[in-house]
């Protein structure tokens, strides 16, 4: 029998209020304390997404995406193709930063469909074009 289990995937942050506060507003989510950890903020939104942001005074921001290192993990967002440029723009006014954007070869107007960014602190994250069905089909 396999015991019951929760998962967070949580970032460190020196600063976890702004990029809680970046992740919250990005993803119309809520911000709350975690109940016995002063340390850690639980980011939640309607479709039960929970990212959890620790501080962590001594936190260096990644050093991807410089050619010598590999991308080790990344947030992905899926949005409906014709809300990516308004996800971009809502992203970089958080304070994202662009770090690259490539055509994956499923939309039909020959423009990018999958855009890679930095959070505040430097966590990677991508804003990736999905079909209004939900899938990765070409749009």
């Amino acid at each position: 029998m396999t015991v019951p289990k929760t998962s967070v995937l949580v970032l460190d942050s020196s600063d976890p209020e702004r990029l809680a506060h970046f992740y919250a507003t990005l993803l119309a989510a809520t911000v709350e304390p975690a109940d016995g950890d002063p340390d850690l903020l639980l980011v939640s939104g309607d479709t039960g997404v929970v990212l959890g942001i620790r501080r962590d005074l001594g936190q260096a921001p990644p050093s991807w995406p410089r050619p010598e290192d590999s991308l080790q993990a990344h947030l992905q967002f899926f949005v409906a193709p014709d809300a990516l440029d308004a996800a971009e723009r809502e992203a970089v006014s958080l304070g994202a930063r662009p770090v690259a954007a490539v055509r994956d070869g499923t939309r039909s107007d020959r423009r990018t469909d999958l855009r890679r960014y930095t959070d505040p602190a430097g966590h990677s994250f991508v804003l990736a074009a999905r079909s209004a069905d939900g899938s990765r089909q070409p749009v």
